[in-house]
């Protein structure tokens, strides 16, 4: 699966959360650093949801760039 994710610079780390699962974060101090911890988050996630018997949810979130005049 392909999940999209957002990972927002928070200052003093960069900090990451996953649309299409709710309560899947993660936080680094790097960027490279909070892209390894999120997809692990992710696969720890879903691991959990599986088993704990509740359903995976699919891929649904779409993102892209939208370029504007400043």
């Amino acid at each position: 699966m392909r999940y999209a994710i957002v990972i927002e610079n928070a200052g003093d780390n960069f900090s990451a959360y996953v649309p299409d699962l709710p309560g899947c974060v993660a936080a680094g101090d790097t960027l490279e650093e909070t892209e390894r911890l999120i997809r692990e988050a992710i696969e720890l996630h879903v691991a959990g949801l599986r088993e704990d018997g509740l359903p995976v949810p699919e891929p649904t979130s779409h993102v892209d760039d939208v370029e504007v005049s400043a």
